[in-house]
């Protein structure tokens, strides 16, 4: 599918024009320059237009080695890869050196270049759209992205760079959705490996996801280094793992909400959490220096409330001496704080140099399947049977409770129901006790199980109303 990119200096409207043409506040939008730092890909429709637009950072200076410079290293590349060009700048602020500096930068690029002047509205934006002449790449078209004036001129202009035939191709649709970001609805189907598998990466910030994920991919595709806080938005990337698709997401590091005060910071974090709502699979990324504190607690919680399968990498594990002391320490440590998702995955693994990464992967497709497993109503209940006789539920007012049947109503995560009497007054102990048996019995390591009671006759039975 065709590609454009929306290149400008910080804080011109980029990720304003971005959430217009996608149809969705998927970039994270403030006032504040400097927001977005890692390029975000996402399906714009325009008229009967439809195409691939690039959200980048600003166009910022400074040294390579720099913030900054890295970020303009991640603006560099979606230049490289897009066909054409959106340069955008701020018919308020009038044209400044800045703009002139990239203006000569996006030259050398000799691609096909849209000149857009945006937050146009008014009598002073007007003045400064016409300012934008002095560029040198033609007529700018004056818009307000945020308002959602002048996006006709945009498509006339569009219209001129785009090929003749711009309706994609089936499968670059379905290429497309699985990069739009995730929705608000869930599947609800059993395994398909045909779809991407969805994986958000989690954890503290500074903890090392976005350096875990371009070792992952193989190039630095997401930004990095020694500042906590760089990843803002959550980063949605396509890849191929041994013939398995995946869709995997960097998100923001989590802080505790006391301490989360900046609004951007608060965006980044709500942005970050509906990552990993709406993934399949979530590596918790906690650090093997300092490993299991409370935040990393609480985000396995988040995880187990929200059903999701869970896989714990140990990150920054070229950095532990005794290893294999280290290993059995970290997976007891975890099945005594985390029992609700008892035996997950747990993961050493090193961003920086790669070790661990297929144990890693391994583990994700292991937990993914197990999260979609739908177990036989016959095995379920034989093991009831035994587990009854074993261990019967406890009596309520000199009336003992009854179970008579269970079965499966879904998975993703696996989903039970048991029938009988007076299962209101059961027990949390025994449902414990049940969930456990399941757990160990049908070996449903590392995600979360749901166990719901039903009072009244079992409707699954054949000999009812007969």
């Amino acid at each position: 599918m065709f590609k454009i990119a929306i290149v400008g200096r910080p804080n011109v409207g980029k990720s304003t024009l971005f959430n217009r043409l996608v149809g969705k506040k998927l970039a994270l939008v403030d006032d504040l320059p400097g927001v977005t730092r890692d390029r975000r890909e996402g399906v714009a429709h325009l008229g009967d237009l439809t195409f691939t637009i690039i959200d980048t950072a600003g166009l910022e200076t400074g040294a390579p080695a720099t913030l900054a410079g890295r970020m303009r290293a991640q603006t560099a590349a979606a230049i490289a890869d897009a066909d054409a060009i959106l340069f955008m700048v701020d018919a308020r602020a009038g044209i400044v050196p800045d703009d002139r500096e990239f203006a000569a930068l996006l030259r050398r690029a000799d691609k096909p270049l849209i000149l857009v002047a945006n937050k146009a509205e008014g009598r002073a934006g007007g003045a400064g759209a016409q300012e934008a002449y002095d560029l040198g790449f033609g007529d700018p078209i004056a818009l307000s992205a945020e308002h959602g004036e002048g996006l006709s001129d945009l498509y006339d202009a569009l219209r001129e760079v785009l090929p003749e035939d711009v309706e994609p191709s089936e499968e670059e649709l379905d290429a497309a959705a699985a990069n739009e970001p995730l929705s608000d609805e869930e599947d609800g189907s059993e395994l398909d490996p045909t779809k991407p598998l969805r994986v958000a990466i989690i954890g503290r910030p500074n903890a090392g996801k976005s350096t875990l994920l371009n070792r992952i991919l193989g190039e630095d595709r997401l930004l990095t280094g020694p500042e906590a806080g760089i990843t803002r938005d959550a980063i949605g990337v396509d890849l191929e793992w041994r013939d398995r698709k995946l869709k995997m997401f960097d998100t923001a590091g989590l802080r505790k909400r006391a301490r989360v005060d900046e609004k951007l910071e608060k965006l980044a974090n709500a942005d970050g959490l509906r990552a990993a709502k709406f993934a399949e699979v979530v590596i918790l990324l906690i650090d093997a220096t300092a490993p299991f504190e409370k935040q990393d607690l609480t985000l396995a919680d988040l995880i187990a409330r929200e059903g999701r399968a869970l896989v714990i990498g140990v990150n920054k594990w070229d950095l532990v001496q005794d290893r294999s002391a280290k290993l059995k320490e970290l997976r007891e440590e975890a099945g005594r704080l985390l029992p609700q998702i008892k035996g997950m995955p747990v993961v050493p693994v090193s961003g920086a140099t790669g070790e661990g990464i297929d144990g890693l992967m391994s583990a994700i497709f292991a937990v993914h399947e197990t999260w979609n497993i739908r177990i036989a109503t016959g095995r379920l209940n034989r093991w009831l049977a035994a587990a009854l006789a074993a261990n019967p539920p406890p009596a309520v007012s000199g009336r003992r409770i009854k179970i008579r049947y269970m079965t499966q109503l879904r998975a993703r995560p696996p989903y039970f129901v048991i029938f009988g009497n007076q299962l209101d007054h059961l027990p949390e102990s025994y449902r414990r006790f049940l969930m456990n048996g399941i757990r160990e019995t049908f070996n449903l390591k590392g995600v979360p199980i749901r166990l719901s009671v039903r009072t009244g006759e079992n409707p699954y039975d054949k000999k009812k109303h007969s």
